[in-house]
């Protein structure tokens, strides 16, 4: 029995998934909703595969993949994403994590890239591997990409909502904020990412492909 840990802090996807791998009959899947319950498992258990997701509340699933590699130094992570993080494969591959796979996949690549990742494989989409020789002429990352890995789900969700011409008010009331709490959270985003506006700060999160075409109003 292959034993998976899935950690997300989305109850619904959690479930699809568990039933998707669990519908394979050699597949175990163990749930944590947060960082810290999954460090608590990694400690007590043990997992062949465990699939990260890259927001977990306000937590970070590379900054997690490291800390359980600091306890397993031989556990096999992929992070289980909803958007891509193309620019970020160096610190993915410097935090030992074995690829990324996006929630929008289907059953069958799913249930591969658990299989790959078992077998040893590195698992990266193709939009990611077509951008890898372009990646290599740039060098290192810059700073502000790699904040940009560090971008919260709450954080996440707020570029959304200004790619889609929401008002602070209506993104308070979206995201469950303060007014006054949202417009601190953007001062703090908009250092993140290195740009002084709301636009500059949409605009480079798609360059940093945090956000994709379809996040923004046509």
């Amino acid at each position: 029995m292959i034993h998976i840990l899935l950690v997300d802090d989305h109850p619904s996807v959690m479930e699809g998934t568990k039933m998707i791998l669990e519908q394979e009959g050699d597949m175990q899947v163990y749930l944590a909703n947060s960082a810290e319950k999954a460090l608590e498992m990694v400690v007590t258990q043990s997992f062949d595969v465990m699939l990260f997701d890259l927001h977990i509340g306000e937590d970070n699933g590379i900054e997690l993949a490291k800390q359980v590699l600091r306890i397993s130094p031989d556990a096999i992570i992929l992070i289980y994403t909803g958007f891509e993080f193309n620019n970020h494969f160096n610190l993915m591959i410097e935090a030992g994590i074995f690829g990324f796979i996006l929630k929008t996949s289907n059953r069958e690549q799913l249930v591969t890239a658990v299989r790959c990742a078992l077998r040893g494989e590195v698992i990266l989409p193709l939009s990611l591997v077509k951008q890898l020789k372009r990646a290599t002429f740039k060098g290192s990352e810059s700073n502000e990409e790699k904040a940009a890995s560090a971008i919260s789900h709450k954080e996440y969700e707020i570029l959304r909502e200004i790619a889609k011409g929401k008002s602070n008010k209506e993104i308070a009331e979206i995201v469950l904020m303060s007014q006054r709490s949202l417009e601190y959270g953007l001062t703090n985003l908009f250092q993140k990412l290195n740009v002084k506006s709301r636009i500059e700060a949409a605009i480079k999160a798609k360059q940093l492909g945090i956000l994709t075409d379809t996040d923004f109003n046509q």
